[in-house]
């Protein structure tokens, strides 16, 4: 309870939040754990929750007899867990989601006009077409990927360096980033992806459609520099994706902002996407339909549990949109093309 009380009054002061703890000691915090861990070529963080899975089920079998006569006893070792785990969360990581947000510190708006989206839209599409065709030589190819996951982890890191204006600030070394041992699991739960709070390494689910893979790996590592926010990842995974110098990596993310772009121009009124599709590539098309139709094939009750669970984490911790908090960045990146210029069709 006192864990509690002390996380809410932090929630109320940001700017203390920002000075003394993500520029503070989760510096100091996230680049231990990092340096520590992030040599190791498995998920550290996803062994020990195997561990600790092993552990709990073990607990639960050698009390199942007599669990509820001996409530307290019980009830007093699950709410000790319980806080140890909350303590760690916070410490470690968590208390990012009390921060300044990103759109107050780079000076800019998150509310957008329609017109305003549609013309991103347009500038987006004519950039995504011309990589998939950069790329692809063909306007009917879906772009592939031929590298591999590892690869795409050690290239990740050279956007956040080439990143420019307000964002440059944004730094991002001693890189962790692994593929998921959960991958199978984080497909069921509809997550491409997660960082372990408790170890600080970027999980990655391997086994989605590569060519958004660059796009996550960079939300992730988003996530790493103490950013808790969901669409302020998206905004800055998009910003070091697209900073990057190879194109594969520019084109997850411009065909990442693209299809979020036209779901938002679809949740404004329905179908005034469509004429906008008209304009794509067919290959870019194909890309969507292929990461369409792999989130489908894993579409089940668990993922609808996950996605209400999630939905009620984020609201908790400072993200009244919850999940639909990563459709928010779009109002980031408008904001930012509005002021910066970024995207420039060729």
């Amino acid at each position: 309870m006192v864990q509690i009380v002390l996380i809410k009054v932090l929630a109320l002061f940001p700017e203390f939040v920002e000075r003394y703890y993500s520029n503070g000691l989760y510096v100091y915090i996230s680049k231990f754990s990092r340096l520590v861990l992030g040599w190791i070529p498995f998920s550290v963080g996803d062994l020990c929750y195997t561990i600790l899975i092993f552990f709990i089920l073990r607990w639960v079998y050698k009390k199942r007899i007599g669990f509820f006569k001996n409530w307290k006893d019980n009830g007093l070792t699950i709410l000790s867990f319980v806080s140890v785990l909350y303590f760690l969360f916070h410490i470690l990581w968590g208390i990012n989601y009390y921060r300044i947000p990103l759109h107050e510190k780079i000076g800019i708006e998150k509310e957008y006009t329609k017109l305003q989206l549609e013309n991103l839209t347009l500038k987006l599409i004519a950039q995504t077409n011309h990589l998939q065709l950069q790329i692809e030589k063909d306007h009917f190819k879906r772009v592939v990927y031929h590298y591999s996951e590892h690869k795409m982890y050690e290239m990740a890191p050279s956007g956040y360096g080439l990143m420019q204006n307000q964002l440059s600030k944004i730094e991002y070394n001693n890189e962790s980033i692994k593929s998921s041992l959960y991958s199978l699991p984080l497909s069921y739960m509809g997550f491409g992806g997660y960082l372990n709070p408790f170890t600080n390494e970027a999980q990655v689910n391997y086994l989605k459609p590569k060519y958004t893979s660059p796009l996550t790996i960079c939300h992730e590592m988003a996530h790493q520099t103490g950013i808790g926010s969901e669409s302020d990842c998206n905004f800055i995974g998009f910003m070091a994706a697209s900073s990057n110098k190879d194109v594969y990596f520019q084109y997850s993310a411009y065909a990442f902002a693209l299809n979020y772009c036209l779901y938002n121009l679809e949740m404004m009124e329905e179908g005034s996407g469509m004429k906008y599709k008209k304009m794509i590539n067919k290959g870019v098309l194909e890309n969507f339909n292929e990461n369409k139709t792999f989130w489908k094939q894993y579409q089940t009750w668990l993922n609808d549990f996950f996605e209400y669970f999630y939905d009620k984490f984020l609201k908790i911790n400072q993200q009244k949109d919850g999940m639909e908090s990563y459709s928010k960045f779009v109002g980031l990146l408008v904001n930012y093309d509005l002021k910066y210029n970024i995207i420039h069709a060729n």
